[in-house]
């Protein structure tokens, strides 16, 4: 068995492989043995898979139904019977926060799946094309840089109306101007090296060149730059259900949970506490999570 352990690790860190493959799995390899040695990077994967695994199997590890009320014992502490208390409704705080993790990483999923490939799209085009295809883009881009986030957000949320379909179009409308600046400005660097023009020679098309070879060359940037937007993504849908503009009643979405505590935050602080703890936890873990992936993925960094 170690010796087929150790066959393994001689292939994937060869110097000298004999395929592609090979080669880009012992990058990916060596990547992840560099990931490995940092502790608060792998504490960040920890909990970032812990939101995973609680979103999976929410319905069995949630001790109560999280929409049932129980207005015999609403506003109860923490104790045996809910180990995180009851809300206005006496409904369990940890259920809710266990099934609100399935909203929060369908949050993060859909941003990250939006929002980032509307920006190296856009990005790279106008990197790659300059003049006024590059002006146009960009001039855009600033437009929505030019205003806060989240005071975006609110503005678009209040046009389309509340909810959390629309929080996810708001936010993900919002967040793509960074992803946008970071790949025009990679695409800035590569767009005069030598495959490109080799590639040109040849007779590739300007879309054939940059989906090709321009976008993968971007990818490892934006996918730090994606991990390290999570938390703010997550923040900002908090502050969209706290606001009620974002996920509606009585979805335990962990923002309109902070708010329907907030009246009774001094006596009942657990109400408001508990969610809020969640989110820092696992917005801390993402940030951890980005860190980690910058140092492995930056190729700057060294």
């Amino acid at each position: 068995m170690n010796g087929t352990s150790s066959g393994w690790r001689g292939w994937l860190s060869t110097d000298t492989p004999s395929s592609r493959m090979q080669a880009r799995l012992g990058r990916a390899w060596s990547g992840w043995l560099s990931f490995r040695r940092n502790r608060l990077a792998m504490a960040g994967l920890l909990i970032v898979l812990a939101l995973v695994v609680v979103a999976a199997f929410a319905p069995l590890l949630a001790p109560h139904a999280p929409y049932a009320q129980d207005l015999a014992n609403r506003l109860q502490p923490p104790g045996p019977g809910h180990w995180l208390g009851t809300d206005g409704f006496g409904r369990d705080i940890l259920s809710r926060l266990i099934h609100g993790a399935r909203l929060t990483l369908m949050i993060v999923a859909l941003v990250a799946l939006t929002a980032p490939l509307a920006g190296l799209l856009i990005g790279t085009v106008a990197g790659y094309l300059g003049g006024w295809v590059d002006a146009v883009l960009m001039r855009v881009t600033d437009v929505f840089l030019a205003f806060p986030k989240l005071i975006l957000a609110l503005a678009f949320v209040s046009a389309l109306g509340p909810g959390i379909e629309n929080a996810v179009i708001a936010i993900a409308i919002t967040s793509w101007p960074p992803y946008a600046r970071l790949a025009r400005a990679e695409t800035l660097t590569i767009r005069r090296a030598d495959f490109i023009s080799a590639a040109r020679l040849q007779g590739a098309s300007s879309a054939r060149i940059i989906l090709g070879h321009v976008v993968p060359l971007c990818a490892a940037s934006l996918v730090v730059r994606t991990t390290l937007d999570m938390a703010g993504v997550i923040l900002t849908a908090a502050g969209l259900g706290f606001l009620g503009l974002g996920a509606q009643p009585p979805l335990p979405e962990w923002g309109a949970m902070i708010a329907a505590g907030r009246q009774n935050i001094l006596e009942q602080w657990w109400v408001s506490a508990m969610p809020g703890i969640a989110i820092f936890v696992v917005s801390l873990g993402f940030n951890l999570l980005g860190d980690g992936l910058r140092d492995v993925l930056d190729p700057k960094g060294d």
